[in-house]
């Protein structure tokens, strides 16, 4: 199954600005880190990605990962039994 990316519009302030969405469910390590990191990569700084994911390795590799790369982690939620949403703010390019 192919990511989806669009844009929306955060409501919170941290979370303001420019967000993309990236779902990558049905991926599996290391394509769920290799689809977020190109994906942040496209980003200008500051702005928020969301990404739902159903793959529960990659709950923890995801946010350490980013935060490795520079990047602000800002939420990881369980949103289902098998699902999951990561948010995480372009810090560095």
């Amino acid at each position: 199954m192919p990511e989806k990316v669009s844009d929306s519009r955060g409501k919170k302030e941290e979370m303001a600005g420019k967000k993309k969405n990236l779902d990558i469910r049905g991926l599996v390590c290391p394509y769920t880190f290799v689809k977020a990191k190109l994906a942040i990569e496209d980003m200008e700084l500051g702005e928020v990605l969301e990404i739902v994911l159903d793959y529960p390795e990659a709950v923890h590799n995801i946010p350490k990962s980013m935060q490795d790369h520079g990047q602000k982690v800002l939420k990881v939620e369980q949103t289902g039994i098998k699902e999951w949403v990561i948010i995480v703010r372009k810090e560095k390019d």
